[in-house]
Order: structure tokens, then sequence, then C-alpha cells
């Protein structure tokens, strides 16, 4: 089998970061329906979710940020890859937090199937560890649980809840 050169490595990845934000979407649409891809290149976010407050009239809005995550999740923004990987600008590397975003969501494809796990990370969690990145086999808690993206604002909760899970 031929080796793939670097250049198609990264239209791969660039593709199949694309490909996985759609997914997310289709995926929390599903459950939360009021759901929407960010066209906003320079945000850093890629996904909206607007719910509902159900004791009062106002909307509450989740930012997601996605990351494919393979055997762990980087918590980086403001860095390119591939081809462009020298492209200079004023955006700057940082870690996900509060203020960039509310929640992380791992995509991981499932091997030799069409399907994904979501880790979800409230950036709380993110703060609390101060890492650029997280195996997946440290967070296996976050996998899946919707409980961490529908409390991700509550700090008090998501820190308790991560204690009594063992993931801090």
């Amino acid at each position: 089998m031929e080796e793939r050169s670097n250049a198609d490595r990264g239209k791969q990845a660039s593709i199949d970061g694309f490909a996985h934000e759609h997914i997310v979407v289709g995926i929390l649409m599903k459950k939360f329906q009021n759901v929407s891809l960010v066209d906003l290149p320079l945000s850093s976010y890629d996904i909206i979710i607007a719910r509902k407050i159900e004791e009062q009239e106002d909307e509450d809005i989740i930012r997601v940020q996605v990351k494919t995550a393979r055997k762990s999740i980087s918590f980086t923004g403001g860095t390119r890859g591939g081809v462009d990987r020298e492209y200079k600008s004023d955006i700057k590397t940082y870690i996900q937090s509060p203020k960039t975003s509310d929640v992380v969501v791992g995509i991981q494809p499932i091997e030799n199937t069409d399907s994904y796990n979501l880790y979800i990370v409230p950036t709380f969690l993110i703060e609390k560890w101060g890492t650029k990145s997280k195996s997946l086999g440290k967070i296996a808690a976050l996998k899946n649980n919707y409980d961490f993206l529908e409390n991700c604002k509550d700090r008090d909760y998501i820190i308790e809840k991560a204690e009594e899970l063992g993931i801090i």
C-alpha cells in the first residue's frame, strides 16, 4: 500500500473535521432540536444549541467546539493544520475555557462502523485540569454523557459530578 503524503493526510484531516462538525450537529439536533453550525470562521466554537429555559421565556445558548478524537481529545484552538500550517494571522493559540466556549465535544469514530461516540467535556473541567488534551481512557465517564452537556454552564454541578466520577 502506498504511503500518503503529508498534504494528502492534511487534506483528509480537514475533510474529516468538517464532516465531524456536521455529524455532531445531526446527533445533537435529534436530541436538542434547535441546533446550528456557526458560520463564523474566526469563532472559537462551531455549534450553538438554543434551549428554552423552562422557568423563563428566555433561551439559553450553549456554545460547542467540536474536535475529532481518536485516542485523545485536544482542547486547543487558534492553530492551523495541514498544508496551510505556516499561515500567519492575528489569531493566537489558546486552550478552550468558559470564555471561548461552554463545552468541547470530541467525536470518536468507531472503527469499521458508521457510528460515533461523543465525549462531552464542559470547559469548566478543562480549566480545572489545566491541560491541552486528555486521553479518552481517562475521561471514559464523559462518553455520550449528555447530562454534562445539559448542565455544562453549572460549574458547581459539573465539578461535583466529575469528582464523583473520579475524573478530577
